[in-house]
């Protein structure tokens, strides 16, 4: 009887601790969303999508990344909001939509401020880059900036062949929804409209749009160049960073060194990043060669010279900041 007596105690006893353990265990994993407009295999995906698995194996599988690419969850604008309030936990986007929620972010967002890539990527591996990166993370816009991505330099593509400001006269391109970037089409000669992401295709092959402009690895992976865009001018009036950031709720849930691990994968993803980065643009510029697509040489300094008046309008707070943006070698 005895003996009975401890075998049920000792089945409940471990029927217990398993009811105990497994809830434990199911709860135990923390999955955060991260979004991108881009595709699955962009450099920016890949890294985000590193910076997760590296993520997850240094918690032991208390967190794992969920990626949604290739704007299933919506456009940057919305996804942005949608981060603001914890629905996304990680978000890439572009420093275009993120200029109305934070101010400071706009003085790279200015055409010709950067005089080239390697420019630019010292600016933002450098004190300039911290201070914008603690500016948005300081700010009212409850994102977290974990760190800077490349964007290559934008261009544009046309149906039509652009080699001047002048050859722009009358014609409709989509540009990002940002009033300096309207601003800046308007001055290099064409009717700048803002337009989402995912209507561009469509709004091109419908004759609704004369062009757009971003660089080689979008205008393939978007099929931009199927839709008539056949004219790619290599103007380079855009040289934007972008940043992929945490939803503020979802980083004061992180102890500190969760939040530590987050920032070292960070200066890692960005590093991987453009690794990434260069590989794909030379490889998409031979595919969209090979597609049909021609690339024009132009004078940049006519389209730097027409936007002298954009960084006139938008650059003035940031007159100093501007200054020690071209001193960086």
């Amino acid at each position: 009887m005895t003996f009975r007596r401890n075998l049920i105690a000792g089945a409940v006893a471990a029927i217990a601790a398993v009811a105990f353990f497994v809830p434990l265990t199911a709860t135990a994993q923390t999955v955060l969303k991260a979004a991108d407009v881009h595709p699955v295999g962009y450099p920016n995906v890949v890294a985000i999508e590193s910076l997760g698995k590296k993520l997850e194996a240094a918690t032991h599988g208390k967190f794992k990344l969920q990626m949604f690419p290739g704007s299933v969850l919506g456009g940057e604008k919305e996804m942005i909001e949608q981060t603001q309030v914890g629905a996304i936990d990680i978000l890439r986007t572009s420093l275009g939509p993120l200029g109305p929620v934070v101010p400071e972010v706009n003085v790279f967002n200015m055409p010709f401020v950067f005089r080239n890539e390697a420019h630019m990527r010292a600016v933002i591996d450098g004190p300039i880059g911290q201070e914008i990166l603690d500016k948005i993370s300081n700010s009212p816009a409850r994102l977290e900036a974990l760190g800077w991505m490349d964007g290559g330099s934008r261009s544009l593509y046309t149906k039509k062949l652009v080699k001047t400001p002048a050859d722009l006269k009358g014609m409709k391109i989509r540009m990002m929804g940002n009033p300096l970037f309207i601003d800046t089409m308007n001055a290099m000669g064409g009717n700048g409209i803002a337009m989402g992401y995912g209507e561009v295709f469509s709004a091109l092959q419908t004759g609704v749009i004369d062009g757009a402009e971003n660089n080689p690895p979008t205008m393939f992976t978007t099929n931009h160049y199927a839709a008539g865009a056949k004219f790619y001018a290599q103007t380079n009036h855009l040289i934007i960073p972008e940043i992929f950031v945490m939803s503020k709720i979802t980083w004061n849930k992180l102890s500190k060194d969760e939040q530590a691990l987050v920032k070292k994968f960070s200066k890692e993803a960005q590093q991987e990043q453009r690794v990434l980065w260069d590989k794909s643009v030379a490889e998409y510029t031979a595919k969209l060669k090979a597609a049909g697509v021609e690339f024009v040489a132009v004078d940049q300094k006519l389209f730097y010279d027409a936007t002298a008046p954009v960084r006139a309008k938008y650059g003035a707070p940031y007159a100093d900041l501007i200054k020690r943006i071209e001193a960086v070698k």
